[in-house]
């Protein structure tokens, strides 16, 4: 499929785990990619793992700072002409300490991961859809999360940026639909990342990775690449009438109970 054949695409967060899984994919289907993320070295290794003739524009740089997130979007629009889909993908857990119960939560903390997770969305949904509203069109995907949906897949700070992230897709979905703007999020549930690395690697220290995503109804985890085909889903013409919506990409966990015990 060539979805994407000419289509300019904007993915934050895109040098490493979903973010250069959802680059992949879309390069793949012809996208021309503005590639976003803090770690420029990550960034040269996702352009690289590209095919030869996908035109890539890399930009490394905080999308919690908005005079460079509108100085991104300037650029990618005075490169390419145009931007038709936005994917929202950058996003941090806090850290170990973000798991610390309420009663001990680090107000620094949770600012930095709302700016992040939160915030940076915002902001280059703000400006993005400043030129999508000049073109009549564009398609908007943000990565949220299983932990916006339920409590027990992150921290505190992080469940409530996404669960601000999954109502803001919402918002802003009825602000743009009468300019042809469709904006929606996926809801990722345990995906081998960078992010996840700790648990992962915790797991398999200690003879435990047959548990990892056993509380789901596919008894597994779940890969980047899997993500990254929800998303170019909802960021093409076969979603075309999609806009406002959440969608959980997740083995099925968000679809019962999930206590302990209860699956294996």
């Amino acid at each position: 499929m060539q979805r994407f054949e000419n289509r300019v695409v904007l993915i934050t967060g895109a040098g490493s785990g979903i973010g250069r899984a959802t680059a992949q994919r879309l390069a793949a289907e012809g996208a021309r990619l503005a590639l976003v993320d803090l770690n420029e070295q990550g960034l040269r290794e996702t352009a690289a793992l590209l095919p030869a003739e996908t035109e890539v524009w890399l930009r490394a740089m905080d999308v919690a700072d908005e005079s460079a997130v509108e100085r991104c979007v300037a650029d990618v629009i005075a490169h390419f002409g145009r931007i038709d889909a936005l994917c929202n993908n950058a996003g941090i857990t806090g850290g170990p300490n973000s798991y610390a119960i309420v009663t001990e939560q680090d107000a620094e903390i949770w600012k930095k991961v709302m700016e992040v997770n939160l915030y940076g969305p915002m902001y280059f949904t703000k400006y993005v859809a400043r030129q999508m509203q000049k073109q009549n069109g564009g398609a908007i995907v943000n990565t949220a999360s299983v932990a916006g949906i339920r409590s027990g897949a992150g921290g505190n700070a992080y469940s409530a940026s996404k669960a601000g992230l999954i109502n803001f897709t919402m918002t802003s979905a009825c602000d743009l639909g009468k300019w042809n703007i469709r904006v929606n999020a996926v809801c990722p549930g345990l995906i081998e990342t960078n992010m996840t690395k700790r648990v992962f690697d915790y797991a398999r220290a200690n003879n435990k990775e047959h548990k990892l995503g056993s509380r789901c109804e596919l008894l597994r985890y779940g890969r980047p690449e899997e993500v990254a085909a929800a998303i170019a889903f909802l960021a093409s013409d076969a979603a075309s009438y999609i806009t406002g919506q959440a969608l959980p990409v997740d083995g099925g966990n968000t679809a019962s109970l999930n206590m302990p015990g209860m699956k294996v």
